[in-house]
């Protein structure tokens, strides 16, 4: 019974983090900020700005042309990043 409950609460916290996707085209910057890796509100803030101005992202790529969020920090959160 004690290993049942180890297990069972190692799924439930693998099934959280794995639930842990952000959809940049909809979320606010605290949202986004929260669930990205080495984005920060102000560079979140710089997403939604550009979302904005340009309409839905179209690619995971596509963040790359936000000023401050390179191609490292894209493929760090590509599991996480959702665009619908």
């Amino acid at each position: 019974m004690k290993y049942f409950k180890i297990v069972l609460i190692a799924v439930f916290l693998f099934a959280q983090s794995a639930l842990a996707a952000v959809n940049v085209n909809k979320a606010d910057a605290a949202q986004i900020a929260e669930e990205l890796k080495g984005i920060g509100l102000s560079k979140a803030t710089a997403i939604v700005a550009y979302r904005t101005q340009n309409g839905p992202f179209k690619t995971v790529e596509q963040l790359t042309e936000v000023k401050g969020i390179g191609l490292k920090t894209v493929e760090k959160n590509r599991s996480e990043i959702l665009l619908k």
